[in-house]
């Protein structure tokens, strides 16, 4: 399968990993582990910063990893020196509990990518790959100016 991503073979992970040092990312401890021809993954833990009271992983920090990997992975279909893609829509079911000390994995794929906008689904799985959350991402491609 032909790549997606605008010059593949110029994105490395160590360089999607410290392009988003002091980041959104970076302080919920997303780190971004493998790229596909059609798909961006990253793992996120649940530790103090993305769990709820009961200790189990907030709904918030599912959606910020779905927005994280599912943004990044847009945002390299094309030449960012002359566009970019900015989130329109993001929504999510949460389907399964996840407790403290894990970690889960967010795969982004696209359902559609447009010359203006474009729809991707991202998967969140535990760490036996069972469907915990997923969501949706709608993002509009902007010229840079």
């Amino acid at each position: 399968m032909e790549s997606i991503f605008f010059e593949p073979a110029n994105i490395k992970l160590e360089w999607l990993n410290e392009f988003c040092k002091n980041t959104m990312s970076d302080f919920l401890g997303i780190e971004y582990i493998e790229l596909g021809p059609d798909y961006l993954k990253a793992r996120m833990p649940v530790n103090d910063k993305t769990v709820q009271p009961l200790r189990m992983l907030n709904g918030g920090a599912s959606l910020a990893l779905a927005e994280c990997v599912g943004s990044l992975a847009a945002n390299m279909v094309f030449d960012r020196k002359k566009y970019v893609a900015l989130g329109l829509d993001l929504n999510g079911n949460h389907l399964k509990p996840v407790m403290e000390g894990e970690y889960v994995y967010g795969i982004a794929k696209p359902l559609h990518i447009g010359n203006t906008t474009q729809v991707w689904e991202i998967r969140i799985e535990n760490e036996t790959g069972k469907l915990v959350h997923i969501s949706r991402l709608t993002m509009a491609v902007k010229p840079r100016e």
